[in-house]
Order: C-alpha cells, then structure tokens, then sequence
C-alpha cells in the first residue's frame, strides 16, 4: 500500500509541518512582520490553489511555503522542525493542498492577518509568484546586509556585464543593490557555478532575503553556515541540502 500522504510516513511531512504552523501561529504571526506574514499566506494559498495530480506544482508550491518559514526566528519549533524536516526523504504530497486550505482557513480568522501579497492581481493557481521583496524587512535582514558584498558596478565587472537573475540582489536604502560576496570565487572570480544552482532552487530572484538566510545562517544537515562551506565541501552536498529543503528529496 502506497502511503503517500499520510501523515505517519514521509510522505506526510509537509503536512506535518502545517500542523505545526497551525499550532504555533500566534507566535509565527508575532515573529514575522506583515510583509512576511503576508508572504506566508501568500504561499499557503498559492498550495491551496494547486491541482493537486500535478506532482511538480504540488512540489513548487510547498517549496515557496518552505521558503517563506525561513524569516522565522532560527530558535523557533518551526524553523527547528523545518531543519530537521529536510534531512528525510520525500515524495510530492497531493493532501498537502487540502491541508493548506484547511490550514489558511484556520490563520485567515486571526485579527491581525493582513492581506495577501499576491493573488488577487494574478492566478495563484498558475504558481505566479509575487515581486521580489528586495527591502530588509527585519533586524534579521539588517544583519544579512552586515555581511561582505558586492556593489551592483563590482557584480557588473565580475560577470562581464548584467548580473544574472539566480544572483542574491539584496537593496540596501543607504548603498544601493548589493550582492553577498560569497557567490563570487575569490579574487575578481566569477559567480560560482553551484551558487547560480542552489539560488535557482531557493527561488532567489523571488526572495533574495530567504535565499540569503539559507546561505548565510546555520545548517544542522551540513555542520554549518553553506556559505562558509563553499569549496570545503562537495557541489552536490550543498545543493542536495537546497533540494531537501524546497522538495523534500
């Protein structure tokens, strides 16, 4: 017997962690400002709204709900879950989208639950994702511009001309665009090939800020921050660690 789905099997850990987002929503809505909330029940409809035969949508749209956890607090149950969560395999999971409207219908009650970002101006049965959200939005996101970057002229120079879109483009109010310098090999080098491919997978044209905090925060699955750990591990353990964390592979 196929137990795809289930909530005892693999098969359920996404909506394992609905249920746990269900069960701490007051502090996830106390933690997340109303761009990120937003973002979150953004995502959470987009799932809801998703066929739930097709296999890849039904994966894109929980890797968006995966995403948008990540501006949790790193010491949150949820974000402590979801690092764990991505350590075990998984396939797609079809009840995964009732659960989601069924969850939405539980957060949309809350008093303070604003507006989603999207989907009301596009179908969100079409997986159309909403602007990127290029503004820090928390104290979190200050602390990620704190890290070593590029000026948008230097990423010019280093990719011999327009930075490509699967680049990590964080927009400071003071200094402009910049780019996390660890995407770029050492020296005038070029933006790493593994970088660009993980980035794709994080969405990070979508959400430069959760790509980011993926980078440049701690990870339980490969013993410490990926950023610090480009060319000392493996391409593909880094990237095996993106794609736990957006399919649940």
């Amino acid at each position: 017997m196929n137990d795809r789905g289930t909530s005892d099997g693999p098969g359920g850990l996404m909506e394992q962690l609905l249920a746990l987002i269900g069960e701490h929503q007051d502090t996830i809505r106390e933690a997340l400002d109303d761009e990120e909330y937003a973002t979150l029940l953004a995502r959470l409809e987009a799932l809801a709204a998703t066929d739930a035969d097709d296999d890849r949508a039904v994966r894109r749209a929980c890797q968006g709900v995966r995403l948008a956890l990540l501006r949790l607090p790193l010491d949150h149950p949820v974000y402590r879950a979801l690092d764990s969560l991505r350590q075990v395999a998984a396939p797609p999971e079809p009840t995964a989208v009732v659960g989601a409207r069924e969850l939405l219908a539980l957060l949309m009650t809350l008093p303070t639950a604003p507006e989603p970002v999207y989907g009301t101006a596009s179908d969100p049965a079409s997986g159309t994702a909403p602007e990127p959200a290029y503004g820090p939005a928390s104290e979190e996101d200050q602390l990620l511009l704190g890290a070593p970057a590029l000026s948008a002229d230097e990423a010019r120079v280093r990719c011999g001309g327009a930075p490509p879109p699967e680049l990590i483009r964080l927009r400071d109010p003071r200094d402009g665009d910049r780019y996390p310098e660890f995407q770029f090999t050492e020296g005038s080098g070029t933006p790493r090939e593994v970088v660009l491919e993980v980035n794709r997978l994080l969405l990070a044209d979508i959400d430069p800020w959760g790509a980011a905090a993926w980078w440049l925060s701690g990870n339980t699955w490969l013993g410490g921050t990926p950023a610090s750990l480009l060319g000392r591990l493996p391409d593909h353990r880094l990237v095996g660690a993106a794609t736990a964390l957006v399919e649940g592979d």
